[in-house]
């Protein structure tokens, strides 16, 4: 079934009366299409044009394509195909959409053996709206096999999220690409509409290039600008239900004590937002520990454990989840009633986007940021993370060939990249079509390709300046929503008004810092407890035999299960730990020594160590030696000596593990007095592993028993 042109005299006033039949069904009685939706509504399913939609959360982006899909049903269009990432947070959506008789399938990852069913269904009519994940544009036998027949079919197209297509958004997801060729084999008339909460002007204008919706928006309260068949529709981001504040505590115990204090006084139940897994765990188990309802979320979190945690929060059987970004986008419980930030987001984009799920349909919802001087180490970390160099990326070219196709896990040995990385930069040159993603891998096509060098440095810029941008939003002293409207670009923004007169800044009421020191110490005893579990590598990395290391399959001489006295990135002993090693190299402090006995008598190892080595391989070797020694004497074991690399080589630099483990081998020296006794290796900070598996593979063939890792810090 194609999509077929509107017809002609097409009664547009009995068309919006039927809109508003399903709003009522789909949202309830006395729900009543704004002018704007209609607007949306109208230029999809009359004029089949294209439109991109930027609205902010609670407008009803969802209402507008669910509406224009059943709408487009019933004059004869087939059915419309929703690509989102949310297909696990949708329920709620399509339950409501069921009311108003829309007919709603999915096709991801989870139900694969239901495709030809599903597929069955839309083919013989049965499906209004079929959702895709857009991993699954880029599976090849839905690429080759589904996707052609819902472009010739689709009566609609909508694209959630749409800021994702973006490399300048927040949530960048190189799969959102692969739209563009769904696009660009549609037949003409199919109308296609783009959806998103957060985007600046910059973000609006990169999208609409990716897919082709136009630019030019109306001006508030006038007619739309058309651009060719296109639509752009933005709206206001003011939020009346939300009062923004800034909670200014250095201290990362204090700041922990200071929302187990305050936590209760927040109104209704709400989200406490963390920067990292480690720190969301670590402040879900304090709360608990307090009396507090709450629950970590974050992305180590079981799927389906997941879901009973946001139907908790959804029924109020929690006060809080204590959660990293994994509670995303499209979680919908309009009652919120608060957003708390432990730690700023990276950008004012993703802080809005963030705390645009509180008060949607609350008459008022709390929103704080407490922010921390670790941030910005962690904003750092995660940039690092971003699109490799050229070379690099001419690497991974270089490794692919057109007729053979190879798995990442296989590809890994040949570049210096991590599997995620890797598999990021495989999607950006798959879309780009220097790559195709086949059965059994990824292949060369042969096509020429550019590195878009300017595009990427003006990414690390934009990084830098958004960063910049969240500290002055937490400097400021005017109004904080009217700061935030600003730099999304507010069409509707008057600088004029005198501020929203509800965050701290324009009211003048601040929140008390003061903190119980009852639970001050209390936080403190928690958070600065020592001791994480280090989980030892099992496999040597694939693929070591091109790199001409005879190691591979499980690693039958590497170390013991290790500890470490914490993460780097833990609220109390982590910035303790941080604050350490940020210093010059020096004699390790008396109370570290300290914070290692609880570790070392709570390890519950099957045989005491009897030797102590110190492993020199990091930027703190006085630090080390020094802790090694002091170990030594407290725990009456000998002091084995050093490891140290062989003098004259560069640093270990490799980021993927076949090429770390091939930098460190045999460049390890010591110690100089053996052992056959359990040894305890104490370096500074794990973060692969591989340095400290290397120095055990070296112990052990000199007779040592077993190797018991301590690091001062983990990384992760």
């Amino acid at each position: 079934m194609t999509s077929p042109a509107a017809p002609a005299g097409l009664d547009r006033t009995a068309l919006r009366g039927r809109a508003d039949e399903l709003l009522t069904a789909l949202a309830g009685p006395g729900a009543a299409l704004r002018e704007d939706q209609w607007t949306a509504i109208e230029a999809l399913v009359v004029d089949r044009r294209r439109a991109l939609v930027v609205q902010r959360t609670g407008w009803g982006k969802s209402a507008v394509y669910f509406i224009a899909a059943r709408l487009l049903r019933e004059l004869g269009s087939g059915p419309t195909v929703i690509v989102s990432p949310l297909l696990a947070l949708m329920r709620n959506q399509v339950e409501s959409a069921a009311r108003a008789g829309v007919r709603a399938a999915t096709i991801n990852s989870a139900n694969m053996t239901e495709w030809d069913e599903v597929r069955a269904s839309v083919r013989d009519g049965d499906v209004d709206v079929l959702l895709v994940s857009p991993e699954r544009l880029n599976n090849p036998d839905f690429r080759d096999t589904v996707l052609p027949a819902l472009a010739a079919d689709a009566g609609l197209v909508v694209v959630d999220e749409a800021h994702c297509v973006s490399d300048w958004g927040h949530d960048f997801r190189p799969d959102y690409r692969r739209i563009r060729t769904l696009l660009a084999d549609l037949p003409e008339g199919v109308p296609v509409l783009a959806t998103t909460a957060t985007a600046n002007d910059r973000v609006v204008r990169d999208v609409a290039e990716q897919l082709g919706v136009g630019m030019h928006a109306a001006a508030p309260g006038a007619e739309p600008d058309p651009v060719g068949d296109t639509l752009v529709l933005r709206g206001g981001l003011d939020r009346e239900s939300l009062h923004l504040s800034v909670v200014s505590i250095d201290d990362s115990e204090k700041r922990a004590a200071w929302l187990v204090e305050n936590l209760e006084s927040l109104p209704g139940s709400g989200i406490v937002y963390c920067l990292t897994v480690a720190a969301a765990e670590d402040m879900a188990e304090l709360l608990t520990s307090a009396g507090h309802r709450v629950s970590a979320y974050t992305g180590r979190t079981d799927a389906g454990e997941r879901e009973e945690l946001e139907h908790a929060l959804l029924d109020n059987e929690v006060k809080a989840l204590v959660a990293t970004s994994a509670l995303g986008m499209g979680f919908d419980k309009p009652d919120l009633g608060f957003v708390v930030h432990l730690g700023a987001p990276a950008s004012p984009i993703s802080y809005y986007q963030q705390i645009g799920r509180a008060g949607r349909a609350a008459e008022r919802a709390d929103v704080v940021l407490v922010p921390g001087p670790e941030d910005r180490a962690i904003w750092n970390y995660f940039a690092s993370l971003a699109f490799p160099p050229e070379d690099v990326v001419r690497r991974v070219l270089d490794a692919l060939l057109p007729d053979r196709p190879q798995s990442t896990q296989a590809l890994e040995p040949a570049v210096d990249l991590g599997r995620t990385r890797l598999e990021m930069v495989l999607k950006v040159l798959d879309v780009d079509g220097a790559v195709q993603r086949v059965r059994g891998g990824w292949v060369s096509t042969g096509q020429p390709w550019e590195y878009d060098t300017e595009r990427y440095a003006g990414l690390a810029q934009a990084r830098q300046s958004e960063q910049q941008t969240m500290l002055e939003y937490i400097r400021t002293d005017g109004c904080r929503m009217d700061f935030l409207r600003a730099e999304l670009d507010d069409p509707t923004l008057d600088s004029a008004a005198g501020g929203c007169g509800r965050c701290d800044n324009c009211t003048g009421e601040r929140r008390s810092t003061a903190v119980d020191e009852g639970a001050l110490t209390r936080a403190k005893e928690a958070l600065e407890r020592p001791g994480i579990v280090l989980p030892p590598r099992k496999q040597w990395p694939t693929g070591l035999a091109k790199l001409d290391i005879p190691l591979k399959g499980k690693i039958a001489d590497g170390p013991a299960e290790g500890r470490a006295l914490a993460r780097m990135t833990d609220l109390g002993l982590g910035q303790k730990l941080r604050a350490l090693l940020a210093e010059p190299d020096q004699e390790a402090p008396e109370w570290l020594a300290r914070a290692c006995i609880p570790v070392l008598r709570e390890w519950g190892w099957q045989e005491r160590p009897t030797g102590v080595v110190a492993l020199l391989t990091g930027d703190h070797p006085q630090l080390v030696s020094s802790l090694a020694r002091a170990l030594a004497q407290m725990g009456r074991m000998d002091d084995l000596g050093t490891i140290t690399r062989t003098e004259s080589l560069p640093p270990v630099t490799a980021q993927n593990s076949a090429y770390r483990v091939a930098q460190l081998w045999g460049t390890l020296a010591g110690p100089a007095t053996a052992s056959e006794g359990p040894v305890l290796l104490v370096t500074d900070v794990l973060g692969t592993g591989w340095t400290v598996t290397e120095a055990a593979r070296h112990l052990r063939e000199g007779g040592v028993s077993a190797v018991l890792p301590l690091a001062v810090a983990s990384e992760s």
